[in-house]
């Protein structure tokens, strides 16, 4: 079981983007990296398609999972993550608070 996933909401702990806030679209295990939304945006140069018009457009980056910490459900600050078993299931819980997180 991971300790990040998709869906949950993490705090960027290193960076340009330290101390913002946003929700994990992807991660990316055998790397290391997940991409959040909002974070970490680069800017890129796109070619036009049928699909998609020509221009600079800004994305979100892979970020590394060391850098990342999920928000602690009851305050929102950065918390690491435990796991134990409850009624013979294997859940993540907050170490700052003990709260379960959902996922």
């Amino acid at each position: 079981m991971q300790k990040i996933k998709k869906g949950d909401e993490v705090v960027v702990l290193t960076g340009k983007d330290k101390g913002r806030k946003g929700n994990v679209v992807r991660v990316m295990p055998k790397n290391g990296k997940a991409l959040v939304s909002g974070i970490n945006m680069v800017k890129r140069h796109q070619k036009q398609t049928a699909a998609q018009e020509a221009g600079i457009i800004n994305k979100e980056a892979p970020i590394d999972l060391s850098n990342l910490a999920i928000a602690d459900p009851k305050d929102g600050k950065p918390t690491r993550v435990g796991f134990r078993v409850e009624d013979g299931k294997k859940v993540r819980f907050a170490k700052r608070s003990g709260d379960l997180i959902d996922g």
